[in-house]
């Protein structure tokens, strides 16, 4: 941070109040420019009184001070989430090169247990890091490691003065609740619940990381440029859904069963007409992006004396087709064979079928129909489709 300018969120308490203090001492020696940001939500009768105490103590250090005037718009994710929505934004837009935070271990610990009951996968597992992003803007939280009590005491030995937002007793906000009922409760029989908590973080920050630098990996082994950090987290929190389909460098990845797979981004797919099937064993079909070969072999595959006596023709799936690969087995819908063999949804619409008149004959990936197969070891035939862009898949 030498030369960089840095401001700390003030926001009157404690917690911003040690921060802005303990940088104080430090600026000389760090050589960053030191300032102060007070975001006013105007959310409290004594907002104004807040921001007057925040100026007089930049005052009294001799630190720049700005403070910002910000709506809050409710939201369905409640007044919290919307404060600080607005609170980031305003943050987002400072000329500034970083922004430092007071949050401290205790903060980390209630954020990890709170992001944990609500179901969070990695990212919230990982709780806050110590060092972030925020605007284009480096987000620095120095005080991650340090139990509140101790900032606590550090303010005492220093004579420092700080506001009490009444909000804190508010037991109805999910936080609050956590640290006043839930936190003393885990004190008793895990003391070092925060400690560990924050431990536990780390360690879900750093499979974060990995799975970042596996995706980047990934992405440069396919010819991919690889997208900011910010947009590696996004593309990995949307592949965390099974519906997700994320548009890079003109491919598609999806996610389907545990795996990501992925494929050429295409604007509008061609029409495929039905083609007729005569025995060649060669069928190109550019608008499916690929081709059928039909191999001769004995005992397998469809009966190649039917050739002559019936027409057959590739087409793609209308719906409520079925087939029966399995002669022991009743025949099943397409629809079920496809889920069964693990075949994605994004595929089967676009796969090219074998059809003798309104009979489904053979689908890729499932085999030829019993009722055409070969028998014994007479001539069969074993068609094979071939898309001419291979879709690799990225194991879990």
């Amino acid at each position: 941070m030498r030369g960089k300018r840095v401001a700390v969120g003030l926001s009157g308490g404690l917690d911003s109040v040690v921060l802005l203090h303990v940088l104080h001492g430090l600026a000389p020696r760090i050589g960053c420019k030191l300032s102060a940001i007070h975001v006013n939500h105007g959310l409290s009768p004594n907002a104004g009184d807040w921001q007057k105490s925040c100026s007089a103590f930049c005052l009294e250090l001799g630190i720049p001070f700005k403070a910002v005037k910000v709506k809050v718009k409710k939201q369905k994710l409640g007044i919290e989430a919307a404060a600080r929505e607005a609170r980031r934004a305003a943050l987002a837009r400072l000329a500034v090169d970083a922004i430092a935070f007071g949050h401290h271990l205790d903060d980390q610990a209630e954020t990890v247990l709170f992001n944990l009951l609500r179901g969070a996968g990695l990212e919230g597992a990982s709780g806050m890091p110590a060092v972030g992003a925020l605007g284009g803007k480096v987000l620095l939280r120095p005080l991650l490691d340090v139990p509140r009590e101790a900032i606590r005491a550090y303010a005492g030995d220093h004579g420092l003065a700080w506001i009490e937002d009444e909000s804190n007793a508010d037991e109805s906000l999910t936080r609050n609740f956590i640290r006043r009922r839930v936190g003393p409760l885990l004190e008793d029989r895990f003391p070092r619940w925060r400690e560990n908590l924050a431990r536990s973080a780390r360690h879900f920050a750093g499979a974060g990381l990995d799975s970042n630098r596996l995706l980047r990996a990934y992405l440069k082994g396919k010819g991919l440029r690889a997208p900011s950090e910010a947009k590696l987290v996004e593309m990995l929190k949307q592949l965390a859904s099974n519906s997700a389909a994320i548009a890079h460098e003109g491919v598609v990845f999806r996610r389907y069963r545990e795996k990501v797979f992925l494929s050429k981004e295409k604007t509008a797919a061609p029409v495929f007409k039905p083609r007729p099937w005569k025995g060649e064993a060669r069928l190109e079909l550019p608008a499916l992006d690929g081709e059928l070969r039909f191999s001769r072999v004995r005992g397998a595959g469809l009966d190649s004396s039917l050739l002559g006596k019936k027409t057959f023709h590739v087409r793609l799936r209308s719906g409520g087709e079925r087939l029966r690969p399995d002669a022991r087995r009743p025949s099943r819908t397409l629809k079920n064979l496809f889920q069964e063999a693990g075949v994605p949804p994004w595929e089967r619409e676009r796969m090219p079928l074998l059809f003798c008149g309104k009979d489904l004959v053979w689908a890729p990936g499932l085999g030829v129909d019993a009722k055409y197969l070969s028998a014994g070891r007479a001539p069969g035939i074993v068609p094979r489709w071939l898309p001419s862009v291979k879709v690799p898949a990225l194991a879990p």
